[in-house]
């Protein structure tokens, strides 16, 4: 049994055994660098407005991307071997980051890192989203039109959702992470691949070297595929009544490289320095029931508006709007005899409901009715898990299921020219209302030329820490963009991240760091635009604070809207400050 004969699927091809002889470059064909080149263009449309400007541009989701762009600059410093990978004191000093227990993306940041070096990080993340959006596409129609249909084009279509969904442009607003799907397509074919007879150990091998690479671009993701191709598989076996023992063998062999591969990054991120145990810091929302046939944000309907069953605009990771929903239920019921439809469907189905959450919820209002999700939430692994982002694994159903009808259709004999012309209408009045526009975006003020020029060498001492003000930390962790830019050459305290709450490694998950008197009181007068009364208590706090933190200097960011607040509050606590370039500075007096 092989992947060809898994699905059942007739092929106009030769065996797959043969292929293997034809170096991959023969392979492409010219169609295929039309599709390409047409996934490249849709998703440099989609990041347009970033590529113009982007020093001085940011997605509405800045404190992802500020993230981002700071991991990025890690996968640089570790790719020259400056860098110890899976923890970092350059952030949160003194106590740092496990960076293995936050989303590093090392897989995108170590590759990119040329890019980095040269262009900095802030190009290195658009990089990342448009070559995720384009790659996970163009992937998917890959394996769709070498192993699953017959019909490049029909493959397109479905490449094409499986990259440009709703749910995909979502994530696109900051999560190059859960976009970056490119290797997804090939872990689902080779897990398909363990089934051919006498190659268990060659395919298991191939199988655990692309889910180690998956782990490093996004483990979420990974989980979500491994539960997906065990849902489906099982499903399958279930109705076809038998299971290849093959499989056993090769996903023994898979385990084992991804074993060996991972196991010391896995202990840092669950048993290292600043591990943290579930995501217990309130933010587990659910899909709502009314998202499946609304439109999301990204939407070219939608207009900007945000529909009222959306958690989140960065979450829509269940939006198809009603027209694709009712295509969906008729291509279920058209493909329903098919066992490979089937199993997608019954698949699709299971992650719909675990998707939804604790409590279903309808345009924002709760039912009291417990979904899936309220029997998973405390499971190992599951309590580390957003519950709305289950639903990204339907988009990839829904774009092989839309593969496979419109193959169905095309295969149709030439009498029937009538009835394709009629499914490519019913698919552009199903898809063009989704189709996405470009990411929203909102206007910065440049890094402060005294980041950028490097002047801030003059007043960092090795082994000390550059405070920024407002100190980084959410919602908008700006200090952890001027270290991008300064290509991480100086360390920050506090920022955004997940680490244990109160700092106590293997608790429970919180956003950032332990508050400390001097980040609270700063916090404050950034958020209100109020000058508190300071005593010698404060400056005494303010004093620990920074020797706490090892600090050189403090910089009062000058594009700050209450920055003339925050000096005031600055020269209360610190005394008068020194203007060094276009910034306002403290020397910080050692004890």
């Amino acid at each position: 049994m092989s992947l060809v004969t898994l699905p059942n699927r007739e092929r106009q091809t030769e065996p797959a055994t043969s292929s293997l002889k034809v170096p991959f470059w023969r392979k492409i064909s010219r169609f295929d660098l039309i599709v390409l080149t047409l996934f490249g263009l849709a998703a440099g449309f989609v990041t347009a407005r970033l590529w113009g400007h982007p020093r001085t541009r940011l997605l509405i989701n800045e404190q992802d991307q500020i993230f981002f762009q700071w991991v990025l600059a890690h996968g640089a410093r570790v790719a020259r071997g400056a860098q110890y990978p899976f923890f970092t004191e350059l952030l949160n000093a003194p106590d740092g980051v496990n960076l293995m227990a936050n989303t590093s993306v090392l897989g995108l940041g170590v590759p990119l890192a040329p890019i980095t070096w040269i262009f900095g990080a802030e190009v290195s993340f658009i990089v990342a989203l448009t070559a995720g959006l384009c790659g996970t596409a163009f992937a998917w129609y890959w394996v769709l039109s070498r192993h699953v249909v017959t019909s490049r084009v029909a493959a397109a279509v479905g490449g094409l959702f499986c990259g440009f969904a709703p749910g995909m442009i979502s994530q696109a607003q900051g999560h190059p992470n859960l976009i970056a799907q490119f290797v997804v397509p090939f872990i689902v074919w080779r897990v398909l691949c363990l089934a051919e007879e006498g190659r268990a150990v060659r395919n298991g091998v191939i199988l655990g070297l692309l889910v180690t690479y998956q782990a490093f671009v996004n483990e979420e993701v990974l989980l979500f595929t491994a539960l997906a191709c065990g849902a489906f598989l099982a499903l399958w076996a279930l109705q076809r009544r038998v299971f290849p023992l093959v499989f056993v063998k090769g996903l023994a062999v898979a385990g084992a490289v991804a074993v060996v591969l991972l196991a010391y990054p896995l202990w840092v991120q669950f048993f290292g320095p600043m591990h943290y145990s579930g995501l217990k810091h309130g933010y587990q929302p659910g899909a709502d029931l009314a998202s499946f046939t609304a439109y999301g944000k990204q939407a070219l309907i939608s207009r900007g508006f945000q529909s009222p069953a959306s958690v989140h605009f960065a979450e829509e990771t269940t939006f198809f709007g009603w027209p694709l929903f009712a295509l969906l239920m008729l291509i279920v019921v058209f493909l329903w005899r098919d066992v490979v439809a089937r199993s997608l469907a019954l698949t699709g189905l299971g992650f719909a409901l675990v998707a939804l959450g604790p409590v279903i919820t309808i345009k924002g209002n709760p039912t009291g009715i417990k979904g899936p999700w309220a029997a998973l939430d405390q499971l190992p692994l599951f309590d580390s898990v957003i519950p709305v982002r289950f639903g990204l694994v339907l988009t990839p159903i829904v774009g092989v299921l839309l593969a496979l009808a419109t193959d169905k259709v095309l295969k149709m004999p030439a009498g029937s020219l009538p009835i394709r012309g009629l499914w490519a209408g019913v698919l552009v009045a199903a898809l063009l209302p989704s189709m996405p526009t470009p990411l929203e975006i909102t206007r910065q003020e440049p890094v402060p030329h005294f980041i950028s020029a490097g002047t801030w060498r003059q007043y960092v001492e090795p082994g000390h820490t550059l405070v920024p003000v407002p100190l980084p930390t959410y919602p908008r962790p700006e200090g952890m963009r001027w270290a991008a830019v300064a290509n991480l050459e100086f360390a920050l305290p506090r920022g955004y991240y997940l680490g244990p709450r109160d700092g106590v490694a293997g608790s429970s998950a919180q956003f950032g760091a332990p508050e400390r008197p001097t980040s609270t009181l700063l916090e404050k007068v950034a958020t209100t635009g109020k000058v508190p009364a300071i005593d010698a208590t404060d400056r005494q706090a303010a004093q620990e604070d920074l020797d706490y933190w090892k600090a050189s200097v403090v910089v009062l960011d000058p594009a700050h809207r209450h920055t003339g607040h925050l000096l005031d509050t600055l020269v209360q606590l610190l005394g008068p400050p020194t203007k060094v370039d276009d910034v306002w500075l403290w020397k910080v007096v050692k004890p």
